[in-house]
């Protein structure tokens, strides 16, 4: 507390010391009582976040096994052809697909077509800087149902050309590129559009451009061609056997609800193997997870109410251990053979943990006998994950009981420090009023020193008046 003067100063008297002595056996109290209650509320606070903190990993791992789609997962296993030629196939199977074995043979792969200026005598291009249309014009490209357009400035060259194909935004994927062959300069386009019947076509608006077009604008052919074997064509594959055409590598629900990418061209008819799986790996690592969240959370109950924590006895914790421990006992319905979580392979310990357990029988088995049904005893409308996401939501949530229990301990806190200024307003006044009180003592006393020594004085000068020793 700030001193506003100094007491004592007139009449000799520790005078300070007596107000800092009654300040302090008001204050001092008072002060350890605050502290001592922010210290437990803080404790409280404290452990009901590590507590809430658990329920929410909890919540986490219950919301993944709610969701349908966690139980809805294929793998497809491929065993590529054992060459050094890379990979065969690639494939990516939906949820929907039935679990099988095939064996898949690239027959072909697509490709778009190649379209080279023609040979002739003399060449149509020595240079790259031959003129193609000394008064300019549009070249139209066409491959399957893509097309764009390119106009000339008149004077253009080979370079310009070849330039302003790679270089056009409405392009639709024809690469031009200039092969020089030491006595003429060949222009060549590719198409990336591939199928059969989707051959690059050009024409054109001006017979200046027939040299750099497949179709003269007279009609009949121009001065660039698609030779044999560049021609736009289809990928073939063969699963188990059955022969299959289609116009990209990428074949779509040839095996329904999956996808196949041609990589390569099978050699001396190799396959690869393929095996779709239902994904019980990642099941399986929810569910550990699952026992790995559930037990921190049975653990952090316990550490959290033992006796001398402030959640002892807590009856909002003791409620939600109660309500835990009987919806991990609920009844499972319509999940198939699963009535209860022994017989998906898990079980309860005598201390309230989880665990994997074979008593029944094993999770793994429980995957293999009936995968299906697994889904729907955790993510069905009865199922132990949607029982679990009621009771977490309730406590969890923004509005939830642990929410509230939070809220209600943070009022306190900011009640406390109310509190403590009030104290302190309170302990000031205190001051005040004691330094008044002993200022006037402090005056008084001054004064009666101050007579007491004009007597003696007076006295002392009178005849007779002898001083005692």
């Amino acid at each position: 507390m700030p001193l506003i003067t100094s007491a004592g100063v007139g009449s000799g008297l520790d005078l300070e010391s007596i107000i800092s002595a009654t300040l302090a056996a008001e204050d001092t109290p008072k002060l350890n009582a605050f502290a001592k209650k922010e210290e437990t509320l803080q404790v409280e606070l404290s452990s009901l976040g590590e507590i809430k903190s658990a329920m929410s990993k909890l919540q986490d791992t219950i919301e993944k096994l709610a969701d349908p789609d966690s139980f809805n997962k294929r793998i497809a296993n491929i065993t590529q052809p054992s060459s050094d030629d890379g990979d065969l196939i690639s494939v990516t199977p939906t949820k929907d697909i039935t679990p099988g074995n095939f064996k898949i043979e690239v027959l072909e792969l697509a490709q778009g077509s190649r379209a080279t200026s023609n040979d002739a005598v003399p060449p149509l291009f020595t240079s790259t800087d031959d003129v193609v249309s000394a008064s300019g014009g549009t070249l139209s490209f066409a491959a399957g149902d893509k097309s764009f357009d390119l106009t000339l400035d008149a004077g253009a060259t080979l370079a310009d050309l070849r330039d302003a194909i790679n270089d056009s935004d409405d392009n639709f994927g024809v690469t031009a590129n200039i092969i020089n062959t030491g006595t003429e300069s060949k222009l060549v386009l590719t198409s990336n559009v591939s199928g059969s019947g989707n051959d690059l076509v050009i024409t054109n608006d001006n017979a200046e451009l027939d040299n750099v077009s497949t179709v003269a604008n007279a009609g009949g052919a121009g001065g660039i061609g698609i030779a044999a074997g560049n021609e736009a064509k289809d990928a073939k594959i063969k699963v188990d056997g059955i022969e299959i055409t289609n116009d990209t590598n990428t074949f779509k629900n040839a095996v329904q609800d999956m996808t196949i990418v041609a990589k390569r061209q099978s050699i001396d008819g190799e396959t690869a193997k393929l095996a779709v799986e239902y994904d019980k790996s990642s099941v399986t690592k929810l569910v550990d997870e699952l026992i790995a969240n559930y037990n921190n959370l049975i653990g952090q109950i316990g550490l959290q109410t033992r006796v001398g924590k402030p959640l002892n006895g807590d009856s909002t914790i003791r409620s939600f251990d109660s309500q835990l421990v009987n919806t991990l006992s609920t009844e499972l319905t319509d999940a198939g053979p699963f009535s209860s979580i022994f017989d998906i392979g898990l079980g309860v310990k005598k201390d309230g943990y989880l665990e994997k357990s074979s008593l029944v029988r094993s999770l793994n088995e429980a995957m293999d006998e009936n995968f299906d049904d697994i889904g729907k005893a955790f993510s069905g409308e009865n199922g132990l994950a949607k029982k679990f996401e009621s009771l977490l939501d309730n406590y969890v949530d923004s509005n939830g009981i642990m929410k509230q229990r939070e809220n209600s301990l943070n009022a306190q806190l900011d009640e406390l420090e109310d509190d403590v200024i009030n104290h302190e307003y309170r302990m000031e006044s205190l001051e005040s009023r004691l330094r008044k009180q002993y200022s006037g003592l402090d005056v008084l006393l001054a004064q009666m020193q101050s007579t007491q020594s004009y007597l003696s004085a007076q006295l002392s000068s009178l005849p007779g008046f002898t001083k005692s020793k």
